[in-house]
């Protein structure tokens, strides 16, 4: 029997399989030669987290593979109504990017709170920073989000002292539904947004939202660029309905001149969950870990739901969906 054949949509640097080499027929593409691989495979393995091909690509002629797996947390460059309506199973990244972004936020909040970009900015002037931070604990952040992700970020806010409100989809148990999210938004020194892409979230962070903010709170940007009407935003920082905004994610990526470099308050960084050291590591060790699962033919973990665009709650009662 020959060996299954891994498609691998590749990106530099290229996916370590381990245990896997010599076992698996492991074939790479890019976007140009995806829908001619993509017949003979039995399995794809999406390693270019920034790629639409997925997407073009599947409605074409010709078998398609059982299983996909995206090393990202995000479903969304992948999804078309051929590949939900198939009975392809989809898995992603789950598991290896909550607590970077947990960290990565919270180290935004501190830098906010303590006023860091000023201090920078006041040392390439060469003259003394005499603005006053703020006290982090005691506090009220939001976050936008109940999956792993946001529940990572409570978790790790909690620990410095924050009141945290979260909200997801439905209310239960701690977990606030929609219905409380303008008032909460209303009173929250620190908003964080960490929900998945889908039609309900697109661009959900707009003008309405940012217009309910104190003047003196700050938006941080944890999830998909979607979700956020940049234009909205940089528009809220000039009129000064919040204090400041950190963006990791984009629609595009920010040209010179484009209007978020000189949006006051605004910070620009990189991915919150791709910029630790030995992240991509992570990311092939779970994926060959998924694999051996798959070929003994056991249930994989990380099974998005494709209607809904993520990985729903193993207890709906107690967890709810992933965002």
């Amino acid at each position: 029997m020959p060996d299954p054949v891994l498609l691998v949509l590749d990106a530099a640097p290229s996916p370590r399989l381990g245990r896997l080499t010599g076992r698996v027929d492991v074939r790479y593409a890019d976007a140009s030669s995806l829908a001619g691989l993509l017949p003979d495979a039995d399995v794809l393995l999406v390693w270019d987290l920034a790629s639409d091909a997925v997407r073009r690509a599947w409605p074409g002629p010709g078998a398609r593979p059982r299983w996909v797996h995206t090393a990202s947390a995000g479903v969304d460059r992948l999804l078309c109504p051929e590949l939900v309506a198939s009975d392809t199973v989809l898995t992603n990244a789950r598991g290896v990017f909550e607590r970077p972004v947990a960290e990565s936020v919270a180290g935004l909040v501190l830098a906010f709170a303590t006023d860091l970009p000023g201090l920078l900015e006041c040392r390439r002037e060469r003259r003394p920073h005499d603005r006053e931070g703020q006290r982090v604990a005691g506090s009220r952040a939001l976050v936008v989000g109940a999956g792993p992700i946001g529940r990572e970020i409570t978790r790790l806010l909690h620990g410095l002292g924050l009141t945290v409100a979260l909200v997801g989809r439905t209310a239960r148990r701690t977990i606030h539904g929609v219905a409380d999210l303008d008032r909460l938004a209303a009173r929250a020194d620190w908003v964080i947004a960490a929900v998945p892409l889908t039609e309900s979230t697109r661009g959900m962070f707009d003008s309405r939202f940012f217009g309910l903010l104190q003047p003196s709170a700050r938006f941080i940007d944890a999830g998909r660029a979607a979700t956020v009407v940049e234009a909205d935003l940089v528009d809220a920082l000039n009129r000064r309905w919040l204090a400041g905004a950190a963006l990791s994610t984009f629609q595009e990526a920010p040209a010179p001149g484009s209007p978020l470099w000189d949006a006051p308050g605004l910070v620009l960084t990189p991915a919150l969950g791709g910029n630790t050291a030995g992240w991509r590591d992570r990311l092939g060790e779970r994926f060959v870990a998924m694999y051996e699962q798959w070929s003994r033919g056991a249930p994989l973990p990380n099974t998005v739901d494709k209607k809904l665009g993520y990985v729903p709650s193993t207890d709906l009662s107690e967890d709810g969906p992933a965002h």
